[in-house]
């Protein structure tokens, strides 16, 4: 994987600092490398048909070309090489008019925190970006600079696969996690982690390391499960919570945001609270394992197969003064 292109344009932003220990760091993780399927979805991105892009429109979903831009034995060399990188999680995607029908509707969810976040001019970092779905629809919402990390390989492949046909757009994806990211020392303007949180055994240390990336002024949008109650109410799973082992913290919103507060950010408001429905969260021909409806009481859809109350998620932002 070739970074040299990001390496470019962060010497000529504020960003510049960070490739005194970024390209080290990237060197020593994709040395490290050693996944069974790497190859085969490195395969499966390189048997893509050739980039000859006529449309492009990432302010509604994400859309790449048209059908008319490939014939038909290129179409099926395209499904054929998207289906090698299932399961799909996050989207949908329309690629040269294949729809890629994913297991979230999360541009139900960018609908709801778009709203409230001017990402004009900005520089952007996605902590645990999946397969970047976001990440486009804020380089479509104006951000300058949009960088997402994730640890997970086959998401890695995803975005590579639309990145493919997007070369140029100044949106990149790093396979790290927060705590193996090089710190960008306050370097961006707006901080997302969206769906993260839960899965991070030290919640505070979360907020911190986050912190930490943001410059004076810059804003945090956290987006995470959660629980009702008051500032005191949490919920610490004992061992799953909707089939998930590594669900940790699910807090109040009010207690989420006293823990903001704790953790030195300001003006901390709560812009969306929403339960997950099995319309938004479910199964289909791009991801065929179990989703939502499965991880639900069949007799009480109000709560999980464990007995806890079903997924409720608040997204919240908040500034470093």
């Amino acid at each position: 994987m070739d970074y040299s292109a990001l390496y470019l344009h962060l010497a000529e932003t504020s960003l510049t600092h960070w490739l005194t220990d970024l390209p080290k760091a990237l060197e020593q993780r994709l040395e490290g490398v050693n996944h069974g399927d790497m190859a085969r979805w490195e395969a499966a991105v390189a048997k893509l048909p050739p980039a000859r892009t006529t449309s492009l429109d990432v302010t509604a979903t994400v859309r790449v070309g048209s059908a008319g831009d490939l014939d038909a034995e290129e179409s099926e060399q395209l499904k054929n090489a998207l289906r090698a990188l299932q399961p799909w999680r996050k989207g949908p995607f329309e690629v040269f008019g294949l729809m890629v029908d994913c297991e979230w509707r999360s541009d139900w969810k960018w609908q709801r925190v778009s709203p409230h976040v001017d990402l004009r001019g900005r520089k952007v970092l996605d902590v645990g970006c999946g397969n970047g779905y976001h990440m486009w629809r804020m380089w479509g919402g104006g951000a300058e600079t949009v960088i997402g990390i994730d640890p997970n390989l086959l998401f890695l492949n995803q975005f590579n696969a639309v990145k493919k046909y997007i070369p140029d757009a100044p949106v990149w994806q790093l396979p790290f996690t927060l705590e193996d990211l090089p710190e960008p020392a306050g370097g961006f303007d707006t901080v997302f982690s969206m769906g993260v949180l839960y899965h991070r055994r030290s919640p505070v240390d979360h907020l911190l390391q986050l912190k930490a990336c943001l410059r004076p002024g810059g804003e945090l949008v956290l987006e995470t499960l959660v629980v009702e109650g008051d500032a005191d109410t949490c919920l610490l799973p004992e061992d799953r919570y909707a089939q998930m082992r590594n669900v940790w913290f699910l807090p109040s919103v009010a207690m989420l945001e006293k823990l903001l507060r704790r953790s030195g950010f300001t003006d901390v408001r709560c812009i969306d609270l929403n339960a997950t429905s099995t319309a938004e969260q479910r199964s289909t021909e791009w991801m065929r394992f179990q989703s939502l409806t499965d991880f639900l009481d069949p007799l009480n859809p109000e709560l999980t197969v464990e007995g806890h109350p079903a997924p409720l998620r608040a997204t919240l932002m908040a500034r470093k003064p």
